[in-house]
C-alpha cells in the first residue's frame, strides 16, 4: 500500500529534481529560464573624467604619461576645453578640467614611489581605449 506524500515532500523532490536539471545543463542556467544579466562598471570621478580624444592624440597622451608621468594626463585636460566628450555629462567642463589637473598631480607627486608612474600609464591605455571606442562607434557604457 502507498503513503500518500505530504506537501513538503512534494516540494522538497521538486526541489532535488530541479538540482539535478541544474547540474545536468553544462552553461548552469536552465534552457528556459530567460536570464539576461548585464554588467556595468561604475566609475570614480577621476576615471570618469578621463575625455574621449581622438586617436593620435590618446597614443601622444600615453607616450607622454609612460615617459614623464603625469604629462599626458595634464595635457588630456586641456582637450576637455577643446569640447572633448568624458563619462561626466552632468558636470561642467571647468570641473572636469581640474579632475583631470587633480589625477595629474596626483600621478606627478606619486611617481617617486612608483605608483604614480604605473598609475600614469594606466591612465594613458585607459585614453587610448575610449579612443579606439569613439573611432569605432561603440557607445561609452558596455
Amino acid at each position: 500500500m502507498e503513503h500518500p506524500h505530504k506537501d513538503g515532500e512534494t516540494a522538497a523532490a521538486a526541489t532535488v529534481a530541479a538540482a539535478t536539471a541544474a547540474a545536468a545543463d553544462p552553461r548552469g542556467t536552465s534552457s528556459s529560464s530567460g536570464v539576461v544579466v548585464q554588467v556595468r562598471e561604475k566609475k570614480g570621478p577621476l576615471r570618469a573624467a578621463i575625455p574621449y580624444m581622438p586617436f593620435p592624440v590618446a597614443v601622444i597622451c600615453l607616450f607622454l604619461n609612460t615617459f614623464v608621468p603625469g604629462l599626458g594626463t595634464f595635457v588630456s585636460a586641456f582637450t576637455v576645453l577643446c569640447g572633448a566628450r568624458t563619462d561626466l555629462p552632468d558636470r561642467h567642463m571647468c570641473c572636469v578640467f581640474w579632475l583631470n589637473i587633480a589625477a595629474a598631480l596626483i600621478q606627478i607627486l606619486t611617481a617617486i614611489v612608483m605608483v604614480g608612474w604605473i598609475m600614469s600609464i594606466f591612465w594613458g591605455m585607459d585614453m587610448v581605449i575610449l579612443a579606439s571606442y569613439k573611432e569605432q562607434g561603440i557607445p561609452q557604457q558596455l
